[in-house]
């Protein structure tokens, strides 16, 4: 088996979990890091052997199969194109951008240079949302008619929580619905094989100032709830999205996305309804769905390699009983991934920058109708 050296751009939370993920895999080396401020002692914990205030340094000298960029919205256009002029393959957190422009240039620029490029998408990769998918694809559920659910947290739900996500000059555009709707959006497109082809959607902000801590955290961490710690910042970006959607086959449905919903850490839901079945899909369940069935009993469902549908039985890991989640489904992502860079003919159920640019797409245009109260077309 080849053995890969991977370069972990941002070591906040998510980079973290990146590098926790690349060692369960075995033929990868975590050869570097680039972390501004801290990256000697962030190496140092999590014993990586070199590390860099400047990724154009660790590009250029670390001989690297893969980038991967797990720091903020804004810098994402400019780490990966360097990465591609210099002949590295690259992994990007999302939303892949912070315009579609930028995105499209990124696509088009991985096709032209011939590079695996990947957006980490990871919920297709849990066992059951594959299992999902393929009895949607198989016609078990008959003809799709709605398709709904959502995304929501509470890490936000005070006013002195505070991320660089909540300023649009980082994040772009939209907050809650690039960060975390973007995920259920692709999710959705990815079971149903359907195409969001119309949407109608609106915003609200609960706070339009927030207090930022002047001291630094990390996502997720709370503050204490002290205001002379803070220095007041002007919010530009939506705390909360409903959205109604068309499909390219006439089903219909619509999305709640919320960072301010008190007691839900990470709850992404997902409900199929189709003319013989529905099939839904909870991440406070993650290793069951349910089959809904009108003259029948209902169907549970639990993650178990001899139950998946054969297509799906490759992501499972661990026999039935064994739970499988959120860094296993970013071990399986990276799994994939890393072994189109020795064969690019493999099976890609991961999301590519052409997924990424959809996503974009997708999240413009719902924009563009919190702002003008129309439907509009994608």
């Amino acid at each position: 088996m080849r053995k890969f050296r991977a370069g972990i751009i941002g070591i906040g939370f998510v980079g973290v979990a990146h590098i926790e993920a690349l060692r369960r895999l075995g033929n990868i080396e975590v050869a570097a890091i680039t972390s501004q401020g801290d990256a000697i002692q962030k190496a140092e914990q999590l014993n990586v052997p070199y590390s860099f205030s400047d990724y154009k340094q660790m590009i250029d000298t670390m001989e690297l199969d893969m980038v991967h960029i797990c720091t903020p919205n804004s810098t994402h256009y400019e780490i990966a194109m360097y990465a591609m002029e210099h002949g590295v393959n690259v992994l990007c957190e999302k939303p892949m951008t912070t315009t579609l422009q930028e995105a499209e240039v990124l696509s088009q620029a991985a096709k032209e240079k011939g590079l695996i490029h990947a957006v980490n998408y990871h919920n297709r990769f849990y066992p059951v949302i594959h299992h999902m998918r393929q009895i949607v694809k198989e016609g078990q559920l008959g003809k799709i008619f709605s398709i709904h659910g959502g995304y929501i947290q509470d890490w936000l739900q005070y006013d002195t929580d505070f991320n660089w996500r909540l300023i649009s000059s980082v994040s772009g555009k939209t907050r809650a619905v690039s960060d975390i709707g973007s995920h259920w959006l692709d999710l959705v497109e990815y079971i149903s094989d359907l195409r969001i082809v119309e949407v109608f959607a609106e915003f609200s902000t609960f706070y339009s100032k927030r207090k930022r801590s002047l001291q630094r955290l990390e996502t997720f961490s709370k503050a204490l709830r002290s205001p002379k710690e803070y220095e007041e910042i002007n919010i530009d970006t939506e705390d909360f999205a409903c959205i109604m959607l068309r499909f390219d086959n006439g089903a219909v449905g619509n999305s709640t996305i919320s960072q301010m919903f008190a007691g839900e850490k990470n709850r992404i839901s997902v409900f199929i309804g189709g003319s013989e079945m529905s099939a839904q899909w909870d991440s406070n369940d993650i290793s069951n769905i349910m089959v809904g069935r009108r003259n029948e009993a209902n169907i549970i469902l639990t993650k178990d390699p001899e139950l998946l549908h054969p297509e799906s039985k490759f992501l499972s890991s661990y026999p039935g009983g064994h739970v499988e989640g959120f860094p296993d489904a970013f071990k399986q992502a990276f799994k994939q991934i890393y072994a189109s860079i020795e064969d690019p003919t493999l099976r890609k159920d991961y999301a590519t920058f052409e997924d990424g640019c959809r996503q974009m797409l997708i999240c413009e245009k719902i924009f563009e109708s919190a702002h003008t109260n129309k439907w509009v077309k994608v």
